[in-house]
């Protein structure tokens, strides 16, 4: 299968530009900006990311492309643009100030292949503050705007081009079109990428890898281990054994539901209720990182505690995505974010892993999960935090708080499920607060819990705003939790957004 290699060197949005190349139906692979596969038959272009850095700087990212260049089509994007500038003897200079938003192409080269079907007027996103002053002998301007002249330029005899907005967002209006040149019209793509293709091809590698011993696989309900979990049985059927954990944080009647679910796609599943295990160990503990640390250290003994019970064990699966290995993963000297899943096995398992959605961004996990024919309510359901509602009782957690909390939860995600907003928010849940409130029920005095709503919309969970709720909806809400939840009697809503605040509260 053709693919395009796109070098990374820390850019933020190098997972959208990835992103980006397999909705044109074409198999990329993100890998750090020194570690180009010398020989790979498979690639047939290049894409040089952007970078928080300088290329003038002393801990500039300069790696050796002298194989690359003249070798495959290249495009850089911001510092990739600049990289390729600087490297061919053209000049980077800082531009003074940060050039960042909106921008219109006042002139577009009509014979540049990169910029067929964009015409003058055409909006960019740019993000730099450094210019590309000069370029290098052999290469043409491509396109302007008003404030930077050398927005795109190219060589066609080595096919190399640049440009120095950013494509891969949304704010460029014909970003798509512009990959889609570059992938499909310059490297000849023949665009063989599809969720089907990949269930194809993954569960014929997996009964080539998995030839004999069993695997296991934890489970959480989640869209990840689920498609694992579906893709696996696909390819070694009873060899597989899930094991789905429950701490007793989950939502209301959630262990048994799930388990229904898998049971009827067919797969091999030893539900685990540790409730009482976990309940008991966090008894007076109210600090939000000791519970994690407790809950996370359980699971790991109550899962290797089943494991252990099944004969023959010779793999672990993992439900890591290609973001998980992204982020974790080191460029610039900072990690965006550590994975618990990534990072090799403890040795004790004397187990080989095995991650069969590795190279599938979260989108492309539910796609492949819609071609296996798992349900839309497994694929689509909203984020859980994997300490569960651990991390929504603020203080200390109690039976009873747990049963409050799920009784909300479970009224609030029913109503918008039933008011057709579930699918609009990214994420919603409710929060137990340390809170007693006075309140009045019929002619008595009550002194109960306070709880929050909390609905945010996001499309990474990078950022996220909070959701407006109808006002009718929202009145109904309220009352019916207040109604029928014993020991609440007030519904208070977050408005708040992130950043500053995050989707969580603990």
């Amino acid at each position: 299968m053709n693919k395009i290699i796109i070098l990374d060197f820390g850019s933020q949005t190098t997972q959208l530009i990835g992103r980006r190349v397999r909705e044109l139906g074409t198999f990329c692979e993100i890998l750090p900006y020194d570690s180009f596969p010398a020989e790979d038959p498979d690639v047939i272009g290049v894409i040089l990311s952007g970078s928080p850095l300088s290329v003038y700087a002393p801990d500039a990212l300069l790696p050796d492309l002298s194989g690359v260049f003249g070798r495959y089509p290249v495009l850089g994007i911001c510092y990739g643009a600049q990289l390729i500038s600087f490297l061919g003897g053209g000049k980077v200079e800082n531009s003074g100030t940060r050039e960042y938003g909106r921008a219109l192409l006042n002139y577009v080269a009509e014979d540049c292949p990169l910029l067929t079907g964009i015409e003058a007027g055409s909006q960019v996103w740019m993000s730099h503050g450094d210019s590309i002053t000069a370029l290098p002998s052999g290469f043409r301007l491509a396109a302007s705007t008003d404030s930077v002249r050398n927005a795109a330029f190219w060589n066609p005899d080595r096919r190399i081009w640049g440009v120095q907005f950013h494509p891969e967002v949304v704010h460029t209006a014909d970003g798509k079109r512009l990959l889609e040149n570059f992938v499909v019209g310059i490297c000849g793509s023949r665009r063989e990428w599809s969720s089907d293709s990949f269930v194809e091809t993954t569960v014929r590698e997996l009964q080539a890898t998995l030839e004999d011993g069993n695997v296991i696989l934890g489970l959480s309900g989640g869209v990840d281990s689920t498609v694992a979990a579906v893709l696996l049985n696909r390819a070694v059927g009873s060899r597989l054994t899930g094991i789905f954990v429950n701490h007793g944080l989950l939502r209301k009647n959630e262990f048994e539901d799930v388990l229904a679910d898998y049971r009827k796609l067919g797969l091999n599943v030893r539900g685990v209720d540790a409730s009482g295990l976990f309940l008991d160990a966090l008894k007076g503990v109210d600090n939000p990182e000791r519970k994690r640390k407790i809950i996370g250290r359980l699971f790991i003994e109550v899962f290797e505690a089943e494991a252990a019970k099944i004969p023959g064990v010779k793999y672990l699966a993992q439900g890591t995505i290609y973001p998980d290995r992204i982020e974790s993963r080191n460029i610039t000297g900072k990690v965006i974010k550590s994975h618990h899943n990534v990072g090799g096995l403890p040795e004790h398992l004397n187990l080989s892993l095995c991650e069969p959605l590795k190279w599938l961004f979260k989108d492309e996990v539910r796609s492949v999960g819609l071609s296996l024919g798992i349900p839309r309510h497994m694929l689509f359901r909203h984020p859980f935090p994997g300490p569960g509602l651990a991390v929504r009782i603020v203080g200390e957690i109690t039976p009873e708080k747990v049963r409050i909390l799920q009784d909300v939860d479970d009224i609030f995600i029913r109503s918008l499920r039933a008011e057709g907003l579930y699918d609009a928010i990214w994420q919603a849940g409710a929060i137990l607060l340390p809170v007693r409130t006075v309140g009045v029920m019929g002619d008595e005095r009550t002194y109960d819990y306070a709880v929050v709503l909390r609905a945010v919309t996001s499309s990474d969970a990078m950022t996220a705003d909070w959701a407006f709720l109808p006002e009718d909806f929202t009145r109904r809400l309220s009352n019916e939790i207040i109604n029928k939840v014993k020991g609440v009697n007030r519904v208070c809503y977050d408005i708040s957004s992130k950043p500053p605040s995050t989707i969580e509260w603990e």
